[in-house]
């Protein structure tokens, strides 16, 4: 199973996720992520660097690192730019980049409005988000897109080539079906094991349903990760981060409850799986996780 560390995009300092994936090659994390937004959702006056622009610098610092988008929602980017963007990516990554796509939220509304961009209902937005996929992939492949519904037709073949994995990412039904349908692999966020693995089963069916071998689109699992020692530890850095303020809707456990979680992750990928993480606590626990879940 690949490890992942996903890092901030919402600061004005791009040293920040620079050092952080500085400190992700050394600690042998397989690669890092960013989310793509023009804002943090709900704070118009914040920052957000641009994703794109700055994992591919950090593909350029650090050879052999991989680097992914978690996530780009359906429309928020043009499809035929894109997958130049991220066929580019790929290329500057030598071959090790992964693109996911969501579906969006009612936050996402703002930051369309704000570039002038539709937000169609949730319908309209899976349907997109399908189209999407399927004509990025076949880009990807050097295949042309005939057109449908939602993306235009584009011609293939990119060049210089890309073929970065589509990743789907959302928990929802509507979501499940597009990853089965559509995508590379299926991404679910912040889910305890039991319902992962329950997905992880549906998504198989679903694929299967779709006509397609469920190892083609492969369970991987992404969140915001609170890790500690052991349980009095973990008690005092959750207390730590309600005091600040901070959402507890977050993956909590010890580094046992951690090894648990990527042990079922890696049974429902049949070991050819992702868990990437957002390391919250301390400045250490990037390290921490790392060493936990490479230790065996």
């Amino acid at each position: 199973m690949k490890l992942g560390l996903s890092l901030t995009v919402f600061t004005a300092d791009p040293a920040r996720p620079m050092a952080a994936a500085d400190r992700a090659a050394a600690n042998g994390y397989d690669a890092v992520f960013a989310s793509d937004h023009l804002f943090p959702p709900g704070s118009p006056e914040r920052p957000s660097l641009e994703t794109y622009t700055l994992l591919s610098a950090i593909a350029a610092a650090h050879p052999g690192l991989g680097v992914g988008v978690l996530v780009t929602r359906a429309g928020f980017r043009p499809p035929g730019i894109l997958a130049k963007q991220a066929a580019a990516l790929d290329q500057l990554s030598g071959g090790r980049s992964i693109l996911g796509l969501g579906l969006g939220d009612a936050s996402g509304r703002a930051e369309h409005r704000a570039l002038g961009l539709p937000y169609p209902p949730v319908a309209e937005r899976g349907e997109a988000l399908e189209e999407t996929a399927a004509a990025l992939r076949a880009l990807f492949r050097g295949d042309t897109w005939p057109g449908g519904a939602h993306v235009p037709p584009l011609t293939g073949p990119l060049l210089p080539p890309g073929a970065p994995q589509v990743w789907v990412g959302g928990v929802s039904d509507r979501v499940l079906g597009i990853a089965a349908r559509a995508a590379d692999a299926w991404n679910a966020w912040g889910l305890e094991i039991e319902p992962f693995v329950a997905r992880a089963e549906a998504l198989a069916g679903l694929a299967r349903a779709a006509g397609r071998d469920p190892a083609e689109v492969p369970p991987t699992w992404a969140g915001i990760a609170l890790v500690a020692e052991d349980a009095a530890a973990l008690d005092r850095l959750a207390s730590e981060r309600g005091e600040k303020g901070l959402t507890m809707d977050i993956w909590r456990g010890t580094v046992d409850d951690l090894r648990r979680l990527r042990d079922a992750v890696a049974a429902a990928g049949a070991g050819g799986t992702w868990l990437v993480v957002v390391a919250a606590g301390p400045a250490d626990r990037a390290e921490l996780i790392a060493a936990t879940l490479r230790a065996g």
